[in-house]
């Protein structure tokens, strides 16, 4: 499946982020295991709801960052394309 910014995305069932205020870090949890993301990802994936488009996301981002939105999206398909890719989200 490709990820555009028409597609709306959730975590798969049994997958969600949650931060370990002790260690200050980001984590998706996952049955049986745990994923470190760093960087811009836990802002990304902060606005992954299951409503909101892609397109959303990187608009709120946009705004947020003060960053060229052609930046932002190319590094938020990125991400959310391989997250998907590996069943952490879905459509």
């Amino acid at each position: 499946m490709s990820v555009t910014e028409d597609t709306v995305l959730s975590f798969a069932r049994g997958h969600r982020l949650q931060q370990d205020r002790v260690r200050d870090l980001w984590l998706v949890q996952a049955p049986e295991k745990a994923f470190i993301i760093e960087g811009a990802a836990p802002h990304i994936l902060g606005l992954v709801d299951g409503e909101r488009t892609v397109g959303t996301i990187i608009e709120v981002l946009t705004e947020q960052f003060s960053a060229p939105r052609e930046v932002i999206s190319t590094d938020v398909l990125a991400l959310l394309s391989d997250l998907t890719e590996k069943g952490v989200l879905r459509a």
